[in-house]
C-alpha cells in the first residue's frame, strides 16, 4: 500500500477480500485500485458508509412499480406513459395509482377456453358488455348521489347521520372487481364451461397467498414465450482473462462512454479505453474461489444486462466474504425509462439472496456512501433495512436511530455508547508490516534500517485508519 497522508488515501497494488472487507467496515472505499477514507468530522458532506439487510428487505412501493414496468416492456413491449423521472425513488407513489395499476393487470387476463363458434362468442360478449355497463352505471350514480349529498350539506355543518355515509374510492375498487369476478363466472356458465370451486385452502396456506411479492417474484417471473423481449443478466470476471470480458469489452466501452457523455456530460477526451480501464476495470482485489463460498468466487465483477442481444447497463460489483459491495452503474441514456438505476440495485439485492443461500455469511448489499446533508442523495435509504456506519466506534447503527441526529448536524456519532471505543484501534505499532527494499518486516525492525527523518506519525495515521487487524496484513511500502 502507498499511503498519502494528506488526504487519507492509497494505492492498493494487490489486497485479499477479506482485507478489503475489513476496510470497508472502517470507511473506506475503492475507485479503481485507488482506496480512499473520507475525512467525516472536516468534510462539508460527511459520506456515511451504508448497507442493506437483503434478508428481510421488502420492496416499496415505487419500487414494486419500476419492477412491473419493466416486466410489462418485456412481456409486452410497453413503454411507460407520462414524464420519466430520473430518480423514481424521491418520488412518493399514490396508493391509488398502485392499486388500480395491480388491478387493471390481473383483470386483463383472457380466459383461453373457446369451445363455441364466433357468432356464439360476439353474443356472450355483447351480453357481458350490456351487464358491464349496467354496473358501471349504476356504480356512477351512486358516486354522484354520494357527491350530491356531500355538497349539499353546509359548510362546517359535518355529515348527515341520516344518509349512508360516502364509499371510499379503494371500497368502490374492491366492489368493481368483485363484480366483475362474478361477471366471469356468469359469462363461463353461457360458454358452457365447468366452473370447478377452489379448494378449501388451510390456514397456513392462506397467510402464505397473502403476504407481500419479493423482488424475487418480479425478477425471476417466468416470461411467455412470445414475449416481446428478452432480458439476460450475465455475471462477468473483470479479467481480460476471462473470454466473455474480453469479447464484450468494445460494446461494454462504448455504452460506458455513451452514459457518461449523456448523463454526466463528460467530453469524449475522459472517456477514454485508458479512463474505462483504470475506473472500472482496474482492481486491486484478488480473485478467490474457496469450497465454501459461492460458485462465482470472490473478486470484482461486471453484471452485464443484456437486452435482446445487446448490453443496455452494466453494474460493477464486489464480492467478498459478507457482502455484495456496489461499485458503479452505467446505462444507455435510451432505456432510462425503465428506471435502470434502481431496477439494477434490486436485482443486486436479490443476487445477494441467492449467494446467501450457499454462503450463509454473505448477508449483505453495500450502497456505498449516504450523504444526508445532499437531498439528491438520500435515496439509498430508502432500500430498508439498512445501517448506517458510526465514524468513530465502526459500528452499524439501524438508519431510523441515525436520521433524527442527522437533521441537527451534518456530523454525528452513532453509537450511544460514550463507554464504546473502536476495537480496532492500533495497540501496538511495532507489529505493523511494511514492504521496505522488496523487504516484508515488522515496523520495528524497519525503524533501525531506515535513513533520514522519521514517519512515524505518518505511520500511526495509516494504522489508526486501517485498524490493528489490517496493519498486520497489509504491506506499507515505505521508500
Amino acid at each position: 500500500m502507498v499511503f498519502d497522508s494528506s488526504v487519507p488515501s492509497m494505492w492498493a497494488h494487490s489486497m485479499t477480500v477479506q482485507d478489503y472487507q475489513d476496510l470497508i467496515d472502517r470507511g473506506w472505499r475503492r475507485s479503481g485500485k485507488y482506496v480512499y477514507k473520507p475525512v467525516m468530522n472536516q468534510t462539508c458532506c460527511p459520506q456515511y458508509t451504508i448497507r442493506c439487510r437483503p434478508l428481510h428487505f421488502q420492496p416499496s412501493k415505487s419500487h414494486k412499480k419500476v419492477l412491473k414496468k419493466m416486466l410489462k416492456f418485456l412481456s409486452k413491449g410497453e413503454f411507460p406513459k407520462g414524464n420519466i423521472t430520473e430518480e423514481p425513488m424521491d418520488s412518493q407513489m399514490d396508493d391509488a395509482a398502485v392499486d388500480d395499476f395491480a388491478l387493471k393487470s390481473k383483470l386483463d387476463i383472457q380466459s383461453d377456453h373457446r369451445p363455441f363458434d364466433e357468432d356464439h362468442n360476439k353474443v356472450v360478449e355483447s351480453e357481458v358488455k350490456e351487464k358491464e355497463e349496467d354496473l358501471g352505471a349504476k356504480e356512477t350514480k351512486e358516486l354522484s348521489q354520494s357527491y350530491t349529498k356531500k355538497e349539499k350539506l353546509g359548510s362546517g355543518k359535518g355529515a348527515d347521520l341520516s344518509k349512508p355515509p360516502c364509499r371510499k374510492a379503494k371500497d368502490i375498487r374492491k366492489e368493481r372487481k368483485r363484480q366483475k369476478l362474478i361477471l366471469k363466472s356468469q359469462t363461463d356458465k353461457l360458454e358452457g364451461v365447468q366452473v370447478q370451486h377452489e379448494p378449501q385452502l388451510l390456514p397456513s396456506e392462506k397467510s402464505k397467498l397473502n403476504q407481500p411479492k419479493s423482488i424475487e417474484d418480479f425478477i425471476f417471473d417466468t416470461l411467455p414465450e412470445d414475449a416481446a423481449h428478452r432480458l439476460e443478466v450475465r455475471l462477468v470476471p473483470v479479467s481480460f482473462e476471462d473470454p466473455e470480458f474480453k469479447s464484450s469489452f468494445r460494446q461494454s466501452l462504448s455504452l460506458y462512454a455513451k452514459y457518461q457523455m449523456a448523463i454526466h456530460k463528460d467530453t469524449a477526451a475522459v472517456c477514454g479505453e485508458s479512463e474505462f480501464t483504470r475506473f472500472l476495470c482496474s482492481s486491486p482485489l484478488e480473485a478467490e474461489n474457496p469450497p465454501n463460498g459461492p460458485d462465482c468466487g470472490y473478486g470484482s465483477f461486471h453484471q452485464q444486462y443484456w437486452l435482446d442481444g445487446k448490453i443496455i447497463a452494466v453494474g460493477v460489483i464486489d464480492i467478498l466474504p459478507y457482502c455484495v459491495s456496489s461499485v458503479y452503474l452505467y446505462y444507455d441514456p435510451d432505456y432510462s425509462f425503465l428506471s435502470l438505476g434502481v431496477y439494477s440495485a434490486l436485482w443486486e439485492i436479490a443476487f445477494t439472496r441467492q449467494l446467501h443461500e450457499k454462503t450463509s455469511q454473505l448477508s449483505y448489499y453495500y450502497m456505498g456512501f449516504y450523504i444526508h446533508s445532499c437531498p439528491k442523495m438520500r435515496y439509498k435509504g430508502q432500500y430498508k433495512p439498512s445501517d448506517l456506519l458510526c465514524p468513530e466506534t465502526y459500528v452499524w447503527v439501524p438508519i431510523e436511530q441515525c436520521l433524527p441526529a442527522l437533521e441537527n448536524s451534518k456530523y454525528c456519532r452513532f453509537n450511544q455508547d460514550t463507554k464504546a471505543v473502536d476495537e480496532e484501534q492500533i495497540k501496538e505499532l511495532d507489529r505493523l508490516r511494511v514492504l521496505y527494499k522488496r523487504t516484508i518486516m515488522p515496523y520495528n525492525i524497519y525503524k533501525k534500517r531506515q535513513k533520514g527523518p522519521s514517519d512515524e506519525a505518518v505511520v500511526q495515521q495509516y494504522a489508526d485508519l486501517v485498524g490493528q487487524t489490517c496493519s498486520e496484513r497489509m504491506l506499507l511500502f515505505r521508500s
